[in-house]
């Protein structure tokens, strides 16, 4: 699981990919993503997490997405709720894992 703070958007997106292409290569675990508090999601973040989801159904690798009412509200808009496999909470992130 990691957890982000902070905002997830065109300045820190390169970051956030690279970040998440260094475990993905090192750790075969499902992956929980944990934006819960993350204050501001704009359409490079949403991007991100969109490479970072197919990256993970391409590796055949489980996860989930949690956010705060902020990201949740962002990622509904445009629809991405299922595609990100977006949990209410990381019990609910973690219980839908072992599923």
């Amino acid at each position: 699981m990691f957890q982000f703070t902070g905002q997830l958007d065109a300045y820190s997106e390169k970051q956030f990919m690279t970040y998440v292409a260094d475990v993905l290569q090192s750790n075969p675990s499902p992956m929980v993503i944990d934006l819960s508090k993350i204050d501001f999601l704009d359409s490079s973040g949403l991007g991100a997490l969109v490479q970072t989801a197919k990256q993970c159904i391409d590796a055949k690798r489980s996860f989930a997405v949690v956010g705060n009412a902020r990201v949740v509200q962002t990622v509904k808009l445009v629809r991405l709720e299922d595609f990100l496999h977006l949990a209410a909470d990381l019990r609910a992130a973690l219980s839908q894992l072992t599923a």
